[in-house]
C-alpha cells in the first residue's frame, strides 16, 4: 500500500515561471549553469546550484554556498516570485517532447514506504552525492528537485488524470529546448480523496531518476523524527517532493559508452580480442549505428563505425542485471579487454545520454578519444524487474527525458 500526501507547494506565480524554471541540479556543471542564468535573474540555478553566484573558485560543499541557495530562496518567496498555495495540494505535471507525452502525479512521498521497500531501488548512492543532498535540504529546509517515481499504470488514475485535464493549467510554457511543461493544481477535496484511495491499492513506487534526492529526503526526515518527541508521522518532513508516472509512458534513451584508450592494444589486436565474444560487421564509414535490438551494440574506431551482436552464451539471460547491454559490454569487452573494472571511478571512461545524439561520439572520436559504444536503452520492465528482485544496476544505465524542470515545485519541510 503506496502512502503519498498533498501538501502546500511553492511555485512561480504563473507570469514568472518560464522565468524560474530550470533544468535539474545535475545535468548542468557549474560553468554551463553560469552562462545559461546570463539574463536571467530569477531563475531556480541560484538556489539549485547556488555557487554560481559566488566566486568561481569556491568549494562545491562551502558552506557559504548552501547558505547562499537558502538566501536566494527565501528572497525570492520574500518578492513574491514564488508563491505559496494556502491549503495542501496534489498537482499534475506534463511533459511533451515530440510524441512523448507523459503526465506525472506531483505528491509527497513517503520516507517510510523508502524505509520499508514499499518505494523500490535499483542503484546505489554515493556517500559524497548524499551528504551534498541531505545538507542542501537542511539548510534550505526544502526539497527544491522532485525524485522522479514511476508506478505499474492504472485505469482508475488514468481515468481521474483525464478528467483533470479538461481544467484550465496553472502553467503552460515552452523551454527553449522545445519541451512543453503543463503544470494543474489539484485542490477539489473530492479528487485529493480519490487519489489517495487509488494509490493504497497500489502496491510498490519505483525510482526512475533521483536516487540521491530520495535517500537525502529520508535521511533528513529520520533525523527530525529522532529529535522530535512530540512526532506524529504527519509532519511535512516525513515527505519528500516526488513526481509519479505510470510506468508505460516513460521514454528511456541510450546511454552510451566512450573510453579514451585501446590498453595499450593496436586497433588489430583489439579487434581481435572483440571478436572472441561479439560477431562484428563494418557498417559506415559516416553514419552512426542505432542498435535495433537488445544485445546489439554500435561501435566507433579509427572512423569506422561497426555492428556488434553478442555472441550465444556470453551472459546468462535469466540473469535480469547480468543480461542487460550494459552488463553484456561491461562483462565481456569494458573489463577484460579494455580494463575498466569500476565505470564508476575509472577516469577512462565517459557516459554520454541519448538525448546528445550519436554524432557526440563520432566528434569525441575523431578529436582524440579512441573507442565509442552505442547502446539499445533498457527498458522501463527491465529496471523494474531489477528493483524487484532487490538487486542493483550497473552505473549509468539508463538516461530519461524529457527532463523535470526544477523550481516549478518546491516542498518546504515545515
Amino acid at each position: 500500500m503506496v502512502k503519498i500526501q498533498p501538501f502546500r507547494g511553492v511555485r512561480p506565480t504563473p507570469d514568472m515561471v518560464k522565468e524560474v524554471a530550470s533544468p535539474p541540479y545535475d545535468v548542468l556543471n557549474s560553468t554551463e549553469a553560469r552562462i545559461q542564468v546570463k539574463g536571467k535573474p530569477y531563475s531556480f540555478l541560484y538556489v539549485v546550484k547556488p555557487e554560481i553566484d559566488l566566486p568561481e573558485d569556491i568549494d562545491l560543499y562551502n558552506e557559504k554556498v548552501y547558505q547562499k541557495g537558502k538566501e536566494n530562496l527565501y528572497k525570492m518567496i520574500k518578492d513574491k516570485v514564488l508563491i505559496q498555495d494556502e491549503k495542501p495540494c496534489f498537482y499534475l505535471y506534463r511533459l511533451i517532447m515530440g510524441n512523448i507525452d507523459q503526465i506525472g502525479l506531483v505528491a509527497g512521498a513517503s520516507i517510510e514506504d523508502y524505509e520499508n521497500d514499499i518505494i523500490k531501488k535499483h542503484e546505489h548512492t554515493r556517500a559524497d552525492k548524499e551528504a551534498d543532498r541531505i545538507k542542501h535540504v537542511n539548510t534550505l529546509n526544502a526539497n527544491t528537485g522532485p525524485v522522479f517515481l514511476t508506478y505499474q499504470a492504472n485505469e482508475n488514475m488514468n481515468n481521474l488524470v483525464n478528467e483533470i485535464l479538461k481544467t484550465t493549467p496553472l502553467y503552460d510554457f515552452e523551454t527553449e529546448d522545445g519541451i512543453g511543461h503543463i503544470f494543474w493544481k489539484i485542490e477539489k477535496n473530492e479528487y485529493i480523496s480519490k487519489i489517495e484511495s487509488i494509490f493504497k491499492k497500489i502496491d510498490y513506487l519505483y525510482v526512475a531518476d533521483g536516487h540521491h534526492r530520495s535517500a537525502s529526503g529520508t535521511k533528513v526526515g529520520q533525523e527530525r523524527r529522532n529529535k522530535n518527541p512530540e512526532h506524529t508521522g504527519n509532519e511535512e518532513y516525513n515527505f519528500f517532493l516526488s513526481v509519479i508516472f505510470p510506468h508505460n509512458q516513460l521514454f528511456i534513451m541510450d546511454y552510451n559508452r566512450i573510453v579514451k584508450d585501446l590498453n595499450g592494444l593496436c586497433k588489430e589486436e583489439f579487434l581481435n580480442k572483440v571478436n572472441e565474444k561479439f560477431d562484428i560487421v563494418e557498417y559506415s564509414r559516416g553514419k552512426p549505428y542505432h542498435p535495433e535490438k537488445s544485445n546489439n551494440f554500435g561501435m566507433y574506431l579509427a572512423g569506422v563505425w561497426y555492428k556488434l551482436y553478442a555472441k550465444e552464451g556470453t551472459f546468462p539471460k535469466d540473469d535480469p542485471v547480468r543480461s542487460l547491454d550494459v552488463s553484456i559490454l561491461q562483462e565481456n569487452l569494458l573489463n577484460p579487454i579494455l580494463g575498466i573494472g569500476d565505470p564508476r571511478k575509472d577516469k577512462r571512461i565517459d557516459f554520454v545520454g541519448g538525448i546528445r545524439g550519436l554524432e557526440e561520439l563520432s566528434r569525441r572520436v575523431d578529436t582524440g578519444e579512441a573507442v565509442a559504444f552505442s547502446m539499445y536503452p533498457t527498458s522501463i520492465e527491465q529496471l523494474m524487474a531489477i528493483a524487484d528482485a532487490e538487486k542493483v544496476m550497473p552505473p549509468k544505465s539508463t538516461w530519461f527525458e524529457p527532463k523535470l524542470r526544477s523550481g516549478v515545485i518546491v516542498h518546504l519541510l515545515d
